[in-house]
């Protein structure tokens, strides 16, 4: 695998992460996409002598709700300032005892239970159809392991992702219910993000921090608000310090992922060219442009 140019590291901050250790901020974004306007102002900068995008994913000061999140305005801004790669932290709750508030679970595999979010770029006019088989990019999610285990945190290196629409907790039947199927954790933001990434060709890593069990655990009081913020507070300080660690494994000439993310769409656009929509093709450019010229 040949090197390429050096990486321009995007994250997206999850709940109570809005600034990284170390980061000196050169400019600040405000994007208008196709679908809008992301969440907040993308600020653009520096750490650890790599190119960082930083995006709050719920607006600074937390004003917007996991269903209400502009996800493909968020994706599609950080791809046209150039992201070559996403990391995405999240705060979840988990469904494994072993997975204890504190912890960090590096999902490898999601479930998708929302039911009221636009999940894809395309549509009608510009049919594609991307494989999830494999919804993380291995590659990048291996680096973050190693900034993790650098950093002494306890990590676990695979993950299911329970994504729910929210605002709402589990009720115990649910909880129960998810822990059958085999689910480690549980989150609100996760989808449609990664499929979004997925189909703007962005190598894409997700990061669960550990708030509480949800529900399910008997000898751990019922997920609260009050509890969630208390766990929440040590997970950002570790996360701040691990993008840093992270952003030093990524110096240097970038690598293409290994499971070829960059090039997905070459065979996922089935739409005939002499079907396809002026209007949706120019909507979709600023994501596909390397297959839509």
């Amino acid at each position: 695998m040949t090197a390429s140019h050096g990486v321009t590291l995007a994250i997206i901050g999850g709940s109570g992460l809005y600034q990284i250790d170390g980061f000196e901020a050169v400019s600040s974004h405000r994007i208008e996409t196709p679908w809008g306007r992301p969440s907040d102002d993308i600020v653009e900068g520096q750490l650890e002598g790599i190119k960082v995008l930083f995006l709050p994913r719920h607006g600074r000061g937390h004003h917007i709700a996991p269903s209400d999140i502009n996800y493909r305005a968020n994706i599609a801004a950080l791809k046209m300032l150039g992201a070559t790669d996403l990391v995405s932290l999240s705060a979840c709750g988990s469904f494994r005892e072993e997975m204890a508030p504190g912890h960090f679970v590096l999902v490898d595999q999601f479930i998708d239970r929302t039911k009221s979010r636009p999940s894809s770029f395309f549509g009608s006019g510009l049919v594609a159809h991307v494989s999830m088989a494999h919804p993380v990019c291995a590659g990048l999610t291996g680096r973050v392991r190693d900034a993790a285990e650098e950093d002494g945190l306890t990590v676990h290196a695979r993950g299911t992702y329970l994504a729910i629409e929210g605002p709402q907790f589990s009720s115990l039947a649910e909880s129960q219910l998810y822990r059958s199927w085999g689910c480690d954790v549980i989150g609100m933001t996760a989808m449609p993000e990664a499929r979004l990434a997925r189909e703007a060709e962005l190598p894409y890593a997700l990061v669960g921090m550990v708030t509480d069990y949800d529900c399910w655990h008997a000898e751990e009081e019922a997920v609260s608000v009050t509890n969630v913020l208390e766990v929440l507070s040590g997970n950002a300080e570790k996360a701040r310090h691990l993008v840093k660690t992270l952003a030093t494994r990524l110096a240097g000439p970038r690598h293409p992922s290994p499971d070829g993310i960059e090039t997905v769409l070459d065979y996922a656009l089935v739409t005939a060219d002499d079907k396809r929509d002026p209007a949706m093709v120019e909507k979709c450019r600023v994501i596909a442009r390397r297959v839509l010229g």
